[in-house]
């Protein structure tokens, strides 16, 4: 039986871009951060600058390398921002079924 060591993957053509098993489900993310591509991504569809994420996140101020390659691996795997705003659409779907049964009920008593 051989050792099995848990490691970080990193994209080549990504040197700040890593995917962990276990960490953020395995999402792409910067290196170091818990802060995930889709992240990156949402702010820039809000219309927020790559100089103006830098600080945006609490955790540590990011350089601008790593906030350009998260949007280089975002503009080149569009399908993960899809994929994450598919699944929270799900989400909060479920939510809003399970809040009007509970209504329903409560109303019934």
């Amino acid at each position: 039986m051989g050792i099995v060591m848990a490691t970080a993957l990193r994209a080549l053509e990504y040197p700040h871009i890593v995917k962990t098993p276990g960490v953020r489900a395995g999402k792409a993310r910067i290196d170091g951060t818990r802060i995930c591509v889709v992240d990156i991504a949402l702010l820039a569809e809000q219309g927020i600058k790559p100089g103006e994420m830098l600080t945006h996140f609490s955790s540590r101020p990011l350089t601008l390398a790593e906030v350009h390659a998260a949007l280089g691996y975002h503009y080149d795997h569009p399908e993960d921002l899809e994929a994450y705003l598919r699944r929270s659409q799900q989400a909060e779907e479920e939510i809003e079924t399970v809040k009007a049964e509970y209504l329903r009920r409560r109303a019934a008593q």
